[in-house]
């Protein structure tokens, strides 16, 4: 258990539920509820195939482009650690992704699925937790299961969007992104230093 909460919040951190609530509303404005939540449900179900495809097929693509997965593993610490600084320092996560909103059509897909749920740090997560070298196919399907579990949290606050935003408000959700952010920078900096150290064989 103690070593599934570590993996538990580098996913929440990522995928960001909360942070997810603000830009479902305003970009779902102008539908009734059933709409609401059929967007909802294709949305994470949209999320949920590009995370497995990255689990499933993320390592093989970069074995056969020759990438150690030490490399990646640095340079997704980096990017990670760099997304996280935005989640601190930026204009929060709703404000950044509300502007990416176009047609109400695409909604479900862009920007809720992606780059809001299956953001480019969860892609990135999502290989660098389920490594073949260092982790038993158990242990990446636990992995796995984490995973597909915060997605269910993220859908359940997408279908309690409404009076969840009443409560928090676009500020409590950026400051809820904020210390997301700060907790994914610390994680991001563990993932570099394990990279370095697995390169070098230190």
């Amino acid at each position: 258990m103690s070593e599934l909460i570590p993996v538990f919040i580098f996913f929440f951190a990522v995928i960001d539920p909360i942070g997810s609530v603000p830009v479902f509303i305003a970009t779902t404005t102008g539908f009734d509820a059933k709409a609401k939540r059929h967007i909802a449900y294709k949305a994470i179900i949209a999320a949920t195939g590009i995370l497995l495809f990255f689990i499933v097929a993320g390592e093989y693509i970069l074995s056969a482009m020759g990438i150690p997965l030490s490399a990646f593993e640095i340079a997704g610490g980096i990017v990670l650690f760099l997304f996280a600084l935005t989640m601190i320092f930026g204009e929060g996560k709703a404000s950044n992704e509300l502007r990416m909103a176009k047609s109400k059509t695409e909604t479900a897909i862009f920007p809720l699925a992606v780059p809001s749920i299956a953001s480019p740090g969860a892609m990135l997560a999502a290989v660098m937790l389920t490594e073949n070298d260092r982790y038993s196919l158990a242990e990446q399907a636990t992995t796995t299961g984490v995973m597909l579990t915060v997605l269910v949290i993220t859908l359940i606050l997408l279908l309690a969007a409404a009076p969840i935003h009443r409560v928090i408000g676009n500020g409590g959700a950026n400051i809820v992104s904020r210390v997301m952010g700060l907790i994914l920078a610390s994680l991001a900096t563990a993932s570099i230093l394990e990279g370095i150290k697995t390169y070098f064989s230190l």
